[in-house]
This record gives C-alpha cells, structure tokens and sequence, in this order.
C-alpha cells in the first residue's frame, strides 16, 4: 500500500489528483485548508506526524494579484505563505520518515508565472520560483537516499482559483499556446502519477505541461 498525502485537496487540481490515484493501491490523503492549513507550522507538524508518506504532491495555492506598489505587506506575507513556505515545511515534515524508509516522492506544484512572471504577480511569481530552487535542492540532496523531488507547472487550468480571471486576460493567455487550448487538471493529475509510478529514475526536474514556449 502506498500512501499519499495531496495538499490543498479542496481545490480544482487537488480534487482531480485524488481522482487520478484513486486506486487499492494507495491509501489517499486529500485535506482541505480545514483540515490542513499550510501556513500553519503547528498544524502541519501535528498533521504528519506519525502519518508515513510514500508520495506528496504540494498543490495547495493561492493568488492575490496586485502591482507591487498596491500589494499590502499582509497580502504579500499571505501569498508567500501558502505557495512557498507551506510547500517547504510540509516537505520538511515528510523528509524525516521518507529517509527512515530509504525512499519517497515530492512533488511541487509550481507555476509558468515563476519562469515569466506576469503584471500583478510579484508575490506569487516568487513563490512559485522559489519552489524550483527548493525542487533542485533537495532532489540533489536526498537524491542518495532514494528520495525523488520534482516539479510541474500545470499551466493555466479552469479551477476555482482562476474563475475571477477576465475574459481579455484570459484570451491574452490562451493565445501563447501553440495548441490553441488550456491544459486540464484531469491531464495534470495523470502526469504526476506517471511520473511516479513509471518514472523511477527521475529527479530534480521541472516539467511545463501546456504548450507556451518554455523559453
């Protein structure tokens, strides 16, 4: 059995994750900010302790798009929190367990923003990139202990975070994609269980899944 633990299992991408892996195989673990908030150390200490974990995908996110000169220090502090920090402690919360077992699995769900960062995105943009930093780090890290780290970068996907998203904003994305279409959180959640289970030996990349160029 194996044993899987998804953050931010209330949203669009958590919720097709916990679908894609709905198997015997896997004991799943998909909490909510009720039942998991990220951006508290508290919380998540008392969450995984004890609680043995084979696979951890990352996906809890938050957007509060201003210019920099309108973000409030507050919005900035809580924008960095979920996407950045509460990424890394709960990696750091399963890191002890994983190198217990000789093995595991971390996935972070970052963002195009962090490789191109859009007007208004300041805050979430360098959230999302420091998890490629981190994603590198600790893959080179651990990587002798078995521990395998990743990131993907979904794309912009139809979820609730991006329904506030105008309709000119959102043709404006779209027409950087070769394919003319948005990727899917149901393709997204089949990636990453592709790249668990069928992709053993890979570690420390990070993988763009739309069609924008990654340059």
């Amino acid at each position: 059995m194996n044993h899987l633990v998804i953050t931010g299992g209330g949203g669009g991408l958590g919720q097709a994750l916990a679908t894609a892996f709905h198997s015997p195989l896997w004991q799943l673990a998909a909490p909510g900010r009720n039942q998991l908030d990220v951006t508290d150390g508290d919380a998540i200490g008392s969450y995984f302790r004890g609680r043995a974990v084979d696979l951890l995908v990352c996906a809890a996110g938050l957007i509060r798009d201003a210019p920099l000169a309108r973000l409030t220090e507050s919005g900035w502090d809580e924008v960095i929190a979920v996407n950045f920090t509460g990424a890394q402690a709960c990696a750091a919360a399963v890191l002890p367990g994983m190198l217990a077992r000789g093995g595991g699995h971390v996935v972070f769900v970052s963002s195009f923003s962090a490789r191109h960062p859009p007007p208004g995105q300041a805050a979430y943009a360098t959230a999302k990139a420091a998890l490629l930093g981190l994603t590198q780090h600790l893959a080179a890290r651990h990587g002798g202990h078995g521990i395998r780290v990743n990131a993907v970068l979904p794309g912009f996907l139809a979820t609730p975070m991006t329904q506030a998203v105008a309709a000119p904003r959102r043709a404006e994305i779209l027409a950087g994609h070769s394919l003319g279409r948005f990727n899917t959180p149901a393709a997204v959640a089949g990636f990453i269980r592709h790249l668990h289970e069928q992709l053993p030996h890979t570690s420390g990349q990070i993988f763009q899944l739309d069609s924008r160029s990654a340059t």
